[in-house]
């Protein structure tokens, strides 16, 4: 295949990847220590290589050329030329057939065989010997694409980061057991732009789905062995193309469908994106894509033996983000999603493995001084995971600013504060209004903190409160993976039980978590399925579980559907009210007589320095001021609020809690009690009115929010306007049953 079946001409190193330009296909490749690079063509089903050309120019390292006959919908792929020296970090091996790394669109999965690997599998020396098989009919194949999509009048909710509530989903999982949704679209992207599944995310009130990740991914071999996948999808090979397992079509211009169909109804699009690591693995892993195109520019090496990977991931290698070309891979990656698919954020899996420059997690990276700089990318909502698996790698806090944070420490503090564990009511202050020991410092807002209780990656909430330990024995690994570290309860019971006081129980113990993380500051983000009961029977980490352990099940118990209108209502009352989402740090001062925050022990006193510190406190009360908010809207509208109270308590016994006279003494109305188990579509809330000094007996292990409406006056541009402080959600809440006191 040394001379050519197309015409070949020079073409240009810029873009990179496969550039269909109306007339022809530009073709460029990066590699810094090849010799030679030959662009390989199959037909139409991947089955055949036809040809092979030679890409004979180079510019800034850079391989090119253009075929003027290419068309898009033809099916390419890469060899490699250069020296294998595996002990020097090189690993070059042409018979390996390679996939570009900013390809638009990947077809096929990996058939796994000896011959993906770059050397000989069970040599004596493995690694260091090569392997001369032709690994081709075992690849995956690029595919040339034509970007045009009419995008029409789409534009960004560009919701505030105020006003977020996220909702972590899976594009399969979501779907694929939803009878609503026609058969031959769940567990795809275009079910997810069905009438249906957005039904059900407005109703209850998300405003953004996070997708877990979504980019081209390989089933890992010991997976696949035992008759299992990689249901999570972190093990990303092509950061460009969106995985064909979750389209209906086969065509990439379904993923920006459901885009498009998403914004229609105001919600917004965030990737899981894993830039840390890929699916290549360590030094033993198969030669799919950038080790066979420059194994010692794409991957981080240990520098005394380049034959092995640095490992933050626990994945086996680590990109290289010291690298100009890596660090320019990722940003054209990110920018492609934003630009061409219209995504409205990332969520960096492990991000601190992008900011280490030489060992340790730099806050000065090139990583974050590229992001800033960039006018598109440092536009949308930017999310770090901000911990990898590397000796310091726990950077909770740590992230500058423009970035928010998975705040492992807020799911950690409120897990065990509701399990019973004592002397955690100084931290729980911190957690509950935006954690400023966090991100005060550096000039962040309360939104940096991204709060949650449960994620895919540990329990759903339900098993949170069912399990004491992880159940894993379905991944087929004797039960040793996942994390022993659950900070669960399983309330008297292991797994399911029909013990009318334990299910009670957990109900009740859901409503405090769930309770908890929508009335706190910062930006809430739910686990979907949490909110109607999902369980994956105790496994902590089903993260190869493509089955009806992880899909969510749609047919609902009344309990379920009793507690989904629970989340979706308090969803509303945070909507409603400015108080449960500011923009400022709470300050503790006087605003036209009232602080703004003032903490509360049972008593009704304020809380001393010494009660702070008690090992046995288990119950606390927080007042909010309405008055103390201090922001405008777009139109220049000075923001109010009524007051609020919430009460705490995570004592199994019910402590009697005293009214606080702050401001004036009545008008205090209960509007949620996590003790009550509402009946099916009644009325969640209480209604409850109290005043300062009545003894409210806040019973054990139970949440109780007490909100104070007030007429005010309002400044629109200097005109005064009276205002009902008590809005639409409380009318909702309390089933259209006002009382007037």
């Amino acid at each position: 295949m040394s001379n050519p079946k197309v015409a070949v001409w020079p073409g240009k190193p810029y873009p990179l990847g496969a550039t269909w330009d109306g007339e022809g296909v530009n073709f460029a490749l990066f590699s810094e220590h090849a010799e030679r690079v030959e662009l390989c063509l199959f037909d139409p089903k991947g089955r055949r290589e036809i040809d092979r050309v030679p890409m004979r120019w180079q510019t800034d390292l850079i391989w090119h050329c253009y075929l003027p006959e290419a068309r898009p919908a033809w099916l390419y792929g890469y060899r490699v030329y250069g020296p294998n020296d595996p002990k020097k970090g090189l690993r070059f091996n042409p018979h390996k057939l390679l996939l570009d790394p900013y390809a638009r669109h990947i077809v096929g999965a990996v058939k796994w065989c000896d011959a993906l690997f770059g050397y000989r599998v069970g040599s004596a020396r493995e690694d260091l010997s090569m392997d001369r098989r032709d690994s081709a009919a075992a690849m995956p194949k690029c595919r040339v694409i034509d970007g045009a999509f009419s995008w029409a009048e789409d534009r960004p909710p560009r919701t505030p980061w105020h006003d977020t509530v996220i909702y972590e989903l899976h594009v399969k999982g979501f779907t694929q057991r939803n009878r609503a949704i026609p058969p031959h679209l769940r567990g795809t992207y275009a079910g997810l732009g069905t009438d249906p599944a957005i039904e059900h995310i407005k109703r209850l009130g998300a405003t953004a789905v996070e997708l877990m990740p979504v980019h081209v991914l390989v089933d890992d071999r010991h997976l696949v062995e035992r008759g299992l996948r990689n249901y999570w999808g972190y093990n990303s090979i092509g950061f460009f193309a969106p995985d064909m397992r979750y389209s209906a079509s086969g065509f990439v211009g379904e993923f920006k469908s459901m885009v498009k169909r998403l914004h229609s109804e105001g919600i917004e699009v965030i990737l899981d994106v894993v830039y840390n690591h890929t699916a290549e693995g360590n030094h033993l892993g198969p030669t799919l894509s950038f080790r066979g195109i420059d194994n010692s520019a794409y991957y981080r090496l240990t520098p005394d033996d380049p034959r092995y990977y640095m490992d933050f991931t626990g994945c086996g290698n680590t990109l290289n983000m010291t690298h100009p070309r890596v660090l320019q891979l990722i940003m054209d990656s990110l920018r492609y999603w934003v630009q061409e698919m219209h995504v409205d954020g990332f969520r960096f899996d492990l991000a601190a493995a992008l900011a280490r420059e030489l060992y340790e997690v730099n806050q000065l990276s090139a990583f974050f001084d590229v992001i800033h700089q960039d006018p598109v990318i440092s536009q949308v909502k930017l999310i770090a995971e901000p911990w990898d698996l590397g000796a310091g790698g726990y950077q909770v806090g740590n992230f500058p600013i423009g970035w928010a944070e998975w705040n492992g420490k807020y799911r950690d503090v409120i897990r065990a504060y509701w399990k019973g564990e004592g002397g955690l009511i100084g931290e729980l202050a911190y957690r509950l209004t935006g954690s400023s020991d966090l991100y005060e410092h550096n000039g962040r807002r309360p939104y940096a903190s991204i709060n949650f209780v449960t994620c895919h990656d540990g329990f759903t909430l339900q098993d949170l409160v069912s399990y004491n330990g992880k159940h894993n024995e379905a991944n087929l690994e004797d039960n040793r993976d996942g994390t022993n570290d659950n900070i669960s309860w399983n309330c008297g019971a292991e797994g399911p039980s029909e013990d009318a006081h334990i299910v009670a129980l957990r109900a009740q113990q859901k409503r405090n978590l769930v309770a908890t993380l929508l009335l706190s500051q910062g930006v809430p983000m739910l686990l979907a399925g949490d909110e109607m009961g999902h369980t994956q029977n105790g496994n902590n980490n089903p993260y190869c579980q493509d089955n009806e352990l992880s899909w969510l099940n749609w047919d609902l118990r009344s309990e379920d559907r009793r507690f989904f209108e629970f989340v979706r209502r308090l969803i509303a009352l945070r909507k409603e009210h400015r108080l449960f989402r500011r923009r400022h740090f709470f300050q503790g001062r006087r605003i036209r007589g009232l602080k703004d925050i003032i903490w509360l022990n049972p008593d009704g006193h304020e809380m001393t320095d010494e009660q702070w510190n008690l090992s046995f406190a288990r119950c606390l009360g927080v007042f909010l001021g309405g008055q103390g908010i201090e922001e405008y809207d777009e139109r220049g509208r000075i923001i109010t609020d009524g007051d609020c109270i919430i009460m705490f308590n995570s004592h199994h016994e019910a402590i009697p809690f005293t009214i606080p006279l702050v401001g004036q003494p009545d008008g205090w109305r209960v509007l949620v009690d996590t003790s009550v188990d509402p009946p099916e579509q009644a009325n969640t809330f209480v209604g409850r009115h109290l005043r300062a000094g009545d003894i409210f007996d806040l019973t054990g292990r139970s949440l109780v929010l007490l909100y104070r409406e007030r007429k005010q006056a309002v400044l629109y541009g200097g005109r005064a306007a009276a205002e009902e402080g008590f809005g639409a959600a409380e009318r909702d809440l309390n089933g259209g049953r006002v009382a007037a006191k």
